[in-house]
């Protein structure tokens, strides 16, 4: 008997499914207890991440796929949350992420991806992926600060 509760998603590399992410993102949210600040915060986390996966990791190419994978902890009374997107792109070195609070990069539109979901989450890893695409996995629990 597993200890978790695990919804899967898996879609085309097009942005029209980010609203349906983000609600199962704040349902799953407030079923882990989470506060409505926590709860915004790491919708944001998530969607930048999916929103990473289609436009960067997969390029926007339709045929790829991302997947969106959240796991609830423990079931009978969950107070942690793990989400992991997968894209089928080529990857790329978390160390050569530039800083968005770099002077010369405070005014760029973009960049702030990983930054966000370094701030709004409990715990963050990303890493490549043996079949090809990158990995994003983000932890979050209610008994932390928001």
């Amino acid at each position: 008997m597993s200890t978790d509760s695990v919804i899967r998603l898996e879609f085309r590399s097009h942005c029209d499914m980010l609203d349906f992410v983000q609600v199962v993102s704040e349902t799953l949210g407030a079923l882990a207890k989470f506060d409505d600040d926590a709860i915004h915060w790491v919708s944001v986390a998530v969607r930048e991440s999916v929103i990473n996966a289609i436009k960067h990791g997969n390029r926007e190419i339709e045929d790829k796929r991302v997947m969106v994978e959240f796991t609830l902890s423990p079931v009978a009374d969950p107070d942690r949350l793990t989400v992991r997107v997968v894209d089928q792109g080529e990857g790329f070195d978390p160390v050569e992420v530039v800083d968005p609070l770099a002077p010369e990069n405070l005014l760029k539109s973009s960049g702030r991806g990983v930054f966000f979901m370094r701030s709004f989450m409990d715990d963050l890893k990303l890493q490549r992926v043996p079949e090809g695409g990158m990995e994003v996995v983000m932890v979050k629990s209610s008994t932390s600060s928001s």
